[in-house]
């Protein structure tokens, strides 16, 4: 509930009319109207006044999260911990979700290049190898390694540069926030209109990753080098679409939930220090993924370590869970 209904609320349940209220308050029957009407916000001051008139606290007018008009001494800052606060405009609010925005597309712009980066080697090397360039298969093969690499570094590249203009927003992944007025109500409104893009991408992604199969196995029926190539390379476009789909919108609804401090950004969650572990599997894999890809050169099969990963990390994220919950 906003600081407007509450007003309205409060005003009624005391039986004064907005003449009156304006009257107590020594301020116009328009401002209160404004008031009400989330035109325009008290200062604090009159917030003060207000929260001393109808019995309520403060920490009830300003904060859209708490709903129960409970006297000031009932309502602790932050129940169950003793953290410091770290206090979140609506100018850091904007700024934080305008980044978000940015580097969802960034960064999945960047698992995209490093999905698709072992197609060159794989369609060069065999393309030389059947003689449809004019280059032998190891010729085609370096070359293709020199594009991979190229993708690789323009990923490495948008990560960093994300990494870095997010991390100033870092305490709202750790720390324990309090928004200032109108902050929650405008991200749950932005959260809800991105829900229904949110399920949408999750849902494209995950049948995208699914299809991918298809190409491989159709072109495991006819026996030719060229065209089974051919076919992992159109599996591994499915699988960085689908991937792409997946990270971008995730990202972006990770942005609401720390704002909002929900799901894995939980108050109870932070306390915890959840997503240690997520960080070193990823980091795990992706070093696994490389170092096999390019020790066996074996690149048309390696890419199945994705797959595998994105299911087996569902696994090690529920066991985590239930550590933490012991604990």
């Amino acid at each position: 509930m906003i600081m407007a209904d509450k007003i309205i609320e409060q005003r009624k349940k005391n039986g004064w009319s907005q003449e009156q209220l304006a009257e107590k308050l020594n301020v116009s029957r328009q401002s209160v109207s404004k008031w009400e009407g989330a035109q325009s916000a008290p200062d604090l001051n009159k917030v003060i006044a207000m929260a001393e008139l109808f019995g309520v606290s403060t920490d009830y007018l300003l904060r859209d999260d708490i709903e129960e008009s409970a006297p000031a001494e009932d309502l602790p800052v932050i129940s169950g911990t003793e953290e410091p606060v770290r206090r979140v405009s609506m100018e850091e609010s904007n700024t934080f979700l305008s980044l978000t925005e940015q580097a969802s597309s960034q960064i999945s712009l960047g698992v995209w290049l490093c999905i698709l980066s072992p197609i060159p080697v794989i369609i060069l090397a065999l393309a030389g190898k059947e003689g449809l360039i004019p280059l032998s298969e190891d010729q085609g093969g370096i070359i293709g390694s020199i594009i991979l690499m190229i993708m690789i570094a323009a990923a490495v590249f948008l990560f960093v540069k994300n990494g870095m203009q997010l991390s100033e927003y870092d305490y709202l992944e750790n720390e324990i926030i309090d928004t200032e007025y109108g902050v929650t109500g405008m991200v749950k409104e932005r959260k809800a209109e991105y829900e229904h893009k949110h399920m949408t991408g999750i849902t494209i992604g995950v049948i995208l990753c699914v299809l991918s199969a298809v190409p491989i196995m159709a072109s495991a029926l006819i026996k030719n080098n060229m065209l089974s190539g051919i076919g992992v390379g159109i599996a591994l476009v499915l699988i960085a679409i689908g991937v792409w789909q997946i990270v971008r919108v995730s990202i972006m609804w990770s942005g609401y939930q720390k704002l909002l401090e929900e799901g894995d950004y939980s108050r109870k969650k932070k306390s915890k220090k959840k997503g240690i572990v997520a960080g070193i599997y990823w980091s795990v894999v992706t070093a696994v993924y490389l170092a096999y890809s390019f020790l066996t050169n074996d690149w048309g099969r390696s890419w199945i370590i994705w797959p595998v990963a994105g299911v087996l990390f569902f696994v090690v994220a529920q066991i985590e869970d239930a550590v933490l919950n012991r604990e």
